[in-house]
């Protein structure tokens, strides 16, 4: 029965003397009558299964902590795909809290990180596990519901109780408290903060290369001892058209394919990386040259200071709204994405 994920119970009785008032371990330590065995299976839901995949493709190692007798972790893992095969081995290794106990920190450190499974595991085993997963540099998000879980769902960097089987304690000790009790809102909140992250990063790089681009202008003018191409109100315009009628667009810009299908992105990595900058700098600079460029040309032909400030500022308006579908994504084109996929754009 373990073998098929059953989690077995053996009951056995023991007839009494009627008078007896109190039963301690000593009075069932032998004589008792073997009744027979009971098997339960809490069956892995199709979604959650689906979700092990989708977490495995991006990146993101599950693993298995659990107090159920190793065969039966061993065949609930297998059904969900939960080993990570090496070496070619057909059966990977469960690891069981008395294994766990004979590892020195050194020992469990490598131990755990290439385990998928481990059973029979007393609650100070789970925080240990949690710690040496964190020492290695590992972002850990560790799920649990009963009180013995708290102190290890409180140490990890992300900890999640459960919502319906979860205890008040779990609860209080978590960060996020999982509503409906299913592995699949985790890989679906891993999507929407991936998504979410990507957005902030779209916005910042459109919003700071305009406001690189509109401080050049400025600069340059004042370091030539020009006119200004475009005055302080006409600044204050670009800026309130360029942060709310077109940069928080992008806030709801949907997710990109193939999210995730990526990495994790390292915790330690800077939100502005060189491509970013390096885009930061180009428009700006395109920005300046088109601006001022044209400003200057306005007036070489003959147009007023008004004329020329309005051609200057509308260079501004319509080149960071081109930006702006550029923005849509850092690799794909708007065309890729669907012209028509973020209707706020």
């Amino acid at each position: 029965m373990a073998t098929k994920g059953l989690r077995v119970l053996a009951f056995a009785r023991l007839i009494t003397d009627i008078n007896k008032e109190k039963i301690s371990h000593d009075s069932v330590n032998s004589s008792l009558e073997f009744i027979g065995l009971q098997g339960m299976i809490d069956p892995p839901r199709e979604e959650a299964i689906r979700s092990i995949v989708a977490c495995k493709t991006a990146g993101i190692q599950i693993k298995m902590i659990t107090g159920d007798h190793a065969i039966t972790a061993r065949a609930i893992a297998q059904k969900m795909g939960l080993y990570q095969h090496s070496n070619g081995a057909k059966e990977a290794v469960t690891v069981t809290g008395k294994e766990l106990e004979a590892l020195s920190d050194n020992e469990l450190i490598q131990t755990a990180g290439k385990t998928s499974v481990f059973a029979r595991v007393a609650p100070e085993q789970k925080l240990r596990i949690v710690e040496a997963l964190q020492s290695k540099g590992e972002v850990v998000a560790m799920t649990g519901d009963g009180v013995n879980d708290a102190p290890a769902v409180r140490k990890a960097d992300i900890g999640i109780a459960m919502g319906i089987t979860g205890t008040e304690v779990a609860k209080e000790a978590a960060d996020m408290v999982l509503a409906d009790d299913n592995f699949a809102s985790i890989e679906a909140a891993v999507e929407e903060g991936r998504g979410v992250l990507d957005n902030i990063i779209k916005f910042l790089g459109f919003i700071l290369a305009t406001n690189f681009g509109e401080g050049l202008v400025i600069i340059v003018a004042v370091l030539i001892g020009s006119t200004l191409p475009i005055l302080p109100v006409q600044a204050l315009w670009i800026n309130m058209t360029a942060a709310i009628f077109l940069g928080l667009t992008l806030a709801f810009e949907p997710r990109e394919p193939g999210l995730m299908n990526k990495p994790p992105r390292s915790p330690s990595l800077p939100i502005l990386n060189g491509e970013l900058i390096f885009r930061i700098f180009l428009v700006g600079f395109m920005l300046l040259g088109g601006s001022f460029g044209l400003f200057k040309l306005a007036l070489y032909n003959g147009a007023s200071l008004d004329e020329a400030r309005t051609i200057a500022v509308n260079v501004f308006a319509v080149g960071e709204s081109f930006y702006l579908l550029n923005s849509r994504s850092l690799r794909l084109s708007m065309f890729k994405l669907g012209v028509f996929s973020n209707m706020w754009i």
